[in-house]
């Protein structure tokens, strides 16, 4: 059942009242979008709630997300969700459409700085935006560089950090090894999330909530063109490098943003530790961690954590990000 929405969505199917369309970057790339406009149920308010955009991690797609889409929805968000450009709905960035390339992450924040400066134009504030994983990691660049101006940011799971052991300069040296040595666009791990883990215990690092787990098969043999494999040697390297942009002396410490961060220390996939330092670096930063009960996707969990999840966001959004002609407190 759904957390606390009043309604039950199928999240199997696109929900009547979203529409599923197309932004087109300036180069003409097309970006696959989702939308819930808040204006087409009887029992609408007459204004949105404020507006929501919603950024997937690497490999993901907007469907995974439904639930939790659905339900900001029916809080009176007017929500919007990405795929980011070369995967899922958005077309490849490589011959190998399993294969997760990107030749920068440059590229992903050109993208949501355009698209941001559009849909906040065509959509009433406050803004928000939720991230998740590498759409965290995102998120929290495009804030620090100020390509993006929301009310507040809400990072499930950032991907501010690996567990593989060493300073992330050091890696970042070895990513641009592996990548000089061989075809940059080739898969850097066989399988799986991470490097060392089998597809066969893949959820044990996403989610302890089979059903939901599901979901995402679900939508992978519907609809074929979402599904992504690991990602090239050229998109770790990026992301080490990306990562070193984020450590650099000032840069968190100037974001005057209220950032909620929601972490499980025993994440399989993403440095709790990492997250924790960007948490104290943030001056405007809350941390809300689970144990052992949670894996990485935290918004599709099992309900226990996954409750307290959205309780967490909507008491932080309506506190920080409060309905236009409201204040939030001091």
């Amino acid at each position: 059942m759904d957390f606390d929405t009043g309604r039950r969505i199928d999240r199997r199917a696109i929900p009547a009242d979203a529409v599923e369309g197309t932004w087109t970057a300036s180069d003409g790339h097309p970006i696959r979008r989702i939308d819930w406009p808040g204006h087409s149920e009887p029992d609408a308010p007459t204004a949105p709630r404020g507006s929501l955009l919603f950024l997937p991690g690497r490999g993901d797609f907007y469907e995974k997300y439904l639930e939790s889409l659905d339900y900001w929805h029916c809080e009176g968000w007017r929500v919007t969700a990405l795929d980011w450009r070369g995967q899922a709905g958005s077309g490849r960035l490589s011959s190998d459409p399993m294969t997760g390339h990107v030749p920068d992450f440059g590229l992903w924040l050109d993208d949501l700085g355009a698209f941001w400066t559009d849909w906040v134009r065509d959509t009433p504030g406050p803004h928000v935006v939720v991230g998740h994983s590498m759409g965290g990691h995102l998120v929290l660049r495009a804030l620090a560089e100020r390509r993006i101006d929301p009310a507040a940011v809400v990072l499930s799971a950032p991907m501010l950090g690996f567990l593989t052991p060493g300073p992330n300069r050091v890696l970042h040296r070895v990513a641009e090894f592996m990548c000089r040595i061989g075809d940059p666009e080739r898969s850097a791990w066989k399988s799986s999330e991470k490097p060392g883990a089998t597809t066969a215990a893949r959820n044990t690092l996403l989610t302890h909530d089979e059903a939901r787990y599901g979901d995402e098969t679900h939508w992978k043999t519907v609809r074929p063109e979402l599904a992504m494999g690991p990602g090239s040697w050229r998109w770790v390297e990026r992301a080490y490098a990306s990562m070193l942009v984020l450590d650099r002396p000032g840069l968190l410490e100037a974001v005057d943003v209220p950032v909620l961060l929601l972490a499980a220390r025993h994440d399989g996939l993403v440095s709790w530790r990492a997250i924790e330092r960007a948490a104290r670096r943030l001056p405007r930063a809350q941390l809300m961690t689970w144990g052992r009960e949670a894996r990485h996707e935290l918004l599709r969990e099992a309900d226990p954590v996954r409750d307290k999840v959205m309780h967490a966001i909507d008491d932080f959004l309506d506190r920080l990000a409060p309905p236009t002609g409201e204040d939030a407190p001091a």
